[in-house]
């Protein structure tokens, strides 16, 4: 039997760069708000950024892009590679791999129907999220987030598909 990890992508949208106006960069993390799904997993409601499985045939940032927009309706440019991330679940002991993105949010279709599983999209602080703590997805859509609001980036020229 062949074992393989869950490939995964994921991008972190913070709520400035959809207008673009770099002023906002002195904003303190508190009121900082970044682009959030609430979806259905189990039955339960969770929430997580936009992410997914990586499908065949696309390279990990055609994967963020694709994400973001069928999680939310936005379509989105990565603009650097925040990390690499491994989870192990406790719940089914799956190991999951996400190639996190920092993205800019570029366009909101308001005529797009989203994900079947996603219940809301929302914009939230970290604050608000970190409430959240028991209905996030995973440990990990907190870690990315204290990462990118610690200046955490990596030019995405890391990430080179062959």
């Amino acid at each position: 039997m062949t074992w393989y990890p869950h490939t995964t992508v994921a991008v972190v949208v913070e709520q400035q760069s959809v207008t673009g106006i770099e002023q906002f960069a002195d904003t303190p993390i508190a009121q900082r708000r970044f682009l959030m799904v609430e979806e259905i997993v189990h039955g339960q409601h969770v929430f997580n950024q936009p992410a997914g499985h990586l499908e065949p045939g696309e390279t990990l940032l055609q994967g963020a892009v694709r994400e973001a927009l069928e999680e939310t309706a936005w379509l989105v440019e990565p603009t650097a590679f925040l990390g690499l991330y491994q989870y192990i679940s406790p719940e089914n002991s799956e190991c999951y791999i996400r190639s996190c993105f920092v993205a800019k949010a570029l366009f909101f279709d308001a005529q797009r129907h989203l994900d079947s599983d996603i219940v809301a999209t929302h914009w939230m602080t970290l604050d608000e999220i970190s409430a959240r703590s028991s209905q996030l997805r995973s440990p990990v859509v907190l870690q990315v987030l204290h990462d990118y609001c610690h200046g955490q980036q990596f030019p995405l020229s890391v990430i080179k598909t062959l």
